[in-house]
């Protein structure tokens, strides 16, 4: 109690000193001053049977701040973020609208991050505050970055390199601050929790194991410590295929004060090529489930996963398997702009735990780089439940992004 007393002072502290702190002016005119900008303006549709109305949101995001550079070790970042809606005919989650689909994407107008980084040139640095997390690929710990109020955390993060080839991160997280907002009754959840991963480049690939102690003080049911190994590679290119693959195994078990009693796990697995910007990808995932819950990830990013129409940002109580094909194409010369790729995924979903048909879904995406700092995305999500999986539902998305 007293280390956590502590880390949250740290915390506190570390978050109003960025807030009152301002930048010597000697300081910020020999080490620089960036700023951020960064806008997106964005419709949104959702069609899902069982909702008496359509949802259309169109909605501007908008994050503004500023990382300055104090010495050759030590930065400062402090960066709002606000969420306007244009249109506005759907449920954000906290204005009411019972009747319409749910875009979570509700009106805020929020500090997003506010940090101080120390980095040294022998691998450590340490960094305290608010502040974007993403461990790994996001599958345990990660920012949602796709949703208009980006998720973040209060937290102490580390990191070191022991040895060359070995990176090792440390997190204490002491709050998250979700998608939801301020005003939502669980838009921030105080935590107490630690994560640990260590990674090693092996040469042939890079063998990662990690440990994630979540205790959700505010929602015991979702605490977990999970504990899993990752190795990831790569091989051929240099004029043959360019191949890479992915295999992860975790376990997961209740933690803390939660009142349920588990033993999960979960497993995926992916094998990739690309060759002349032509790439396509084969994986499966499976999430345990015993009958009252299934593997749990509260604190990732889950739309990047499971298909984009967010049918299973919970995890079945029997669990769920999903096999998924993804081909994509990079253009070699475009007609307007700098860059265009485009992606079609097909996902199939079925129980873990006794085979039901949970339904399978196509995303497609284009994406085209107009310049340097304007990008310019067009995505679908078209989700069919099968015989027992969610509510049918299209999701169609147009966004403009700029960013310096």
């Amino acid at each position: 109690m007293k280390t956590r007393a502590f880390l949250k002072t740290a915390l506190l502290a570390a978050t109003a000193s960025v807030a009152l702190l301002p930048a010597p002016a000697s300081a910020a005119a020999e080490e620089g001053v960036d700023w951020i900008l960064n806008m997106r303006l964005r419709g949104e549709s959702v069609d899902q049977d069982g909702a008496a109305n359509e949802a259309e949101a169109l909605t501007l995001r908008t994050r503004f701040g500023v990382q300055a550079t104090l010495s050759e070790n030590f930065s400062f970042l402090i960066e709002g973020e606000n969420v306007t809606h244009l249109v506005d005919d759907f449920n954000d989650t906290t204005n009411g609208l019972a009747g319409y689909p749910v875009i979570a994407d509700p009106e805020a107008t929020e500090l997003n991050r506010a940090q101080i980084s120390w980095t040294h040139a022998d691998g450590y640095s340490a960094m305290l505050g608010r502040q974007r997390i993403i461990l790994g690929d996001a599958r345990y710990v990660g920012n949602v970055g796709f949703r208009q109020n980006e998720q973040t955390f209060d937290a102490a993060v580390f990191g070191l390199q022991p040895v060359d080839g070995l990176n090792v991160t440390y997190a204490y997280l002491d709050r998250v601050h979700r998608i939801f907002g301020d005003d939502h009754p669980a838009g921030e959840l105080d935590l107490n929790a630690h994560a640990l991963l260590a990674a090693y480049d092996a040469g042939a690939g890079t063998l990662t194991g990690f440990a994630i102690l979540a205790d959700v003080e505010d929602a015991g049911v979702i605490s977990n410590a999970t504990y899993g190994v990752n190795w990831t590679g790569t091989f051929g290119g240099e004029g043959e295929p360019s191949w890479r693959y992915l295999i992860e195994y975790a376990h997961q078990s209740d933690h803390a004060d939660n009142p349920l009693s588990f033993d999960l796990s979960m497993f995926r697995a992916e094998i990739g090529v690309s060759q002349n910007g032509l790439n396509a990808l084969l994986g499966v995932e499976q999430l345990n489930g015993n009958g009252t819950v299934g593997f749990m990830t509260p604190l990732a990013t889950l739309h990047k996963f499971q298909g984009w129409a967010d049918a299973f940002l919970t995890t079945p109580a029997d669990g769920i398997r999903d096999i998924y094909i993804r081909v994509g194409y990079t253009f070699p010369e475009v007609p307007i702009g700098q860059s265009l790729n485009t992606a079609i995924i097909y996902h199939d979903f079925d129980s873990e735990n006794g085979g039901g048909d949970l339904g399978s879904e196509i995303d497609f995406v284009v994406n085209s780089g107009l310049t340097d700092n304007v990008s310019l995305q067009f995505k679908a999500a078209i989700f069919d439940g099968g015989d027992s999986g969610p509510a049918d539902r299209d999701k169609f998305w147009l966004g403009l992004t700029y960013s310096r």
